[in-house]
């Protein structure tokens, strides 16, 4: 509810939550949950809270958690449709926005520092996806092969070991 940016911005504070204070899963758990999630459809923030209800309390606590992560994004929703057409065209209200959101870059970049870190990611490790970036950005390749490039190459890597 207090997050502004979505599910991405919000992995600090699922992380201190979920990991460090309650100890429901491990960090490296963490880790690969996040892997996982991105590769689901759907919403981030959804995928990761049926992920930690599950694990913590069967069903039951992927339901509690599912709502628990929509319901206050639906009411913030609605108060802004409601509220939104009246002050659109305020100027304070446009300049609040356009400091939140360098704010929101910097809540979903901490968070991807810190896996990188976490993950054990080198230099060398880090090239990959600044070249994922390149080919998808400048030479139209379609994410889809660049995944699968990148799956075809982990798969001999670890072959050769």
């Amino acid at each position: 509810m207090f997050t502004f940016g979505g599910g991405y911005a919000m992995l600090s504070l699922v992380k201190r939550e979920v990991v460090q204070k309650n100890k429901w899963i491990k960090e490296e758990e963490f880790l690969d949950m996040i892997a996982l999630v991105q590769g689901l459809p759907g919403v981030f923030a959804v995928n990761t809270a049926l992920y930690v209800g599950k694990k913590t309390s069967g069903i039951k606590g992927s339901i509690s958690a599912m709502l628990g992560a929509i319901i206050p994004s639906i009411i913030i929703i609605l108060l802004l449709a409601i509220f939104s057409s009246a002050y659109r065209d305020n100027d304070t209200v446009r300049k609040i926005f356009k400091g939140i959101n360098p704010c929101v870059v910097g809540l979903i970049l901490a968070p991807a520092v810190e896996m990188a870190r976490s993950a054990g990611i080198t230099l060398k490790t880090f090239l990959l996806p600044i070249i994922a970036i390149i080919l998808v950005v400048f030479f139209n390749i379609s994410p889809i092969y660049v995944i699968l490039g990148a799956v075809i190459i982990g798969i001999l890597i670890s072959l050769k070991k």
